[in-house]
């Protein structure tokens, strides 16, 4: 259980700490967190827990339907959405703390395959029959399909290849189809694929900014956890040096950097 990832994700919502022989319940929060922030948010709480008397739930997902399920009342604390209108649309509709929405991260999009020899360093691949299939997640649930979509618009290609488009409900699945052959190229999130700045495997395109709309990641509290300390914690290490060194190690801007 040394993986930061799977400590997030499986650990338990509350911890029983036993101190001079009495139970105490360690103060909890649960975090919706879209899945191209897993591998990030994994360290992060890691680091928090280390360095807090906190313990973290982690729930990974697409943008879109953790914003259905918040609006029908799911029981998190925290949502680190893929994108900035979600939590402004929660904040609107007084389910979420205005005070406590930022922007936590800007993400970096990029066309990758496994395949070592097929993406050299730009988009002419697309237009070529090298390929069957191309993923993306889905651009009506998140932020990072809307903005492949964006891509193929402005590159003129939307139309032709729709007849090769498979869809991901988020970027994980979306990265799957790609890592394991169902597709031969795939838009994904570039910190799924590039570590300290070194590309992990394969080959890639990491796409020009101006070519889609920022990436704006924004994060809130939710107005159930507005006597929550943990959340507030959270979001406050999220802020500080520390949880911003981070965020920035796995290939992610920040806002005003």
């Amino acid at each position: 259980m040394n993986n930061p990832f799977r400590k997030a994700f499986y650990g338990a919502s509350l911890i029983l700490l036993f101190s001079n022989s009495n139970v105490v319940v360690a103060e909890s929060l649960t975090i919706a967190s879209a899945s191209n922030f897993a591998e990030t948010v994994a360290a992060l709480v890691q680091e928090f827990e280390a360095k807090s008397d906190y313990e973290v739930r982690l729930i990974l997902g697409s943008s879109g339907r953790f914003y259905a399920q918040i609006s029908n009342g799911a029981p998190f604390d925290i949502f680190l959405s893929a994108d900035r209108e979600k939590p402004a649309a929660l904040v609107t509709n007084g389910l979420a703390l205005p005070q406590s929405r930022f922007t936590y991260a800007i993400g970096r999009l990029a066309l990758w395959s496994e395949d070592e020899n097929l993406i050299s360093g730009d988009s002419s691949v697309l237009a070529t029959d090298e390929y069957k299939k191309i993923a993306l997640a889905n651009p009506r649930l998140a932020p990072y399909g809307k903005a492949a979509m964006e891509v193929l618009k402005a590159l003129s290609l939307s139309d032709d290849l729709r007849d090769k488009l498979v869809q991901g409900e988020n970027i994980a699945q979306t990265y799957q189809f790609v890592s394991t052959g169902n597709a031969e190229l795939g838009f994904v999130a570039s910190s799924q694929v590039i570590k300290n700045d070194a590309l992990t495997s394969g080959s890639v395109w990491l796409v020009p900014e101006n070519l889609h709309l920022p990436i704006h990641q924004d994060a809130v509290i939710l107005a159930k956890a507005k006597e929550n300390n943990a959340a507030h914690a959270f979001m406050d290490f999220l802020k500080a040096s520390e949880g911003r060194r981070i965020i920035r190690s796995y290939g992610y801007g920040l806002e005003g950097l």
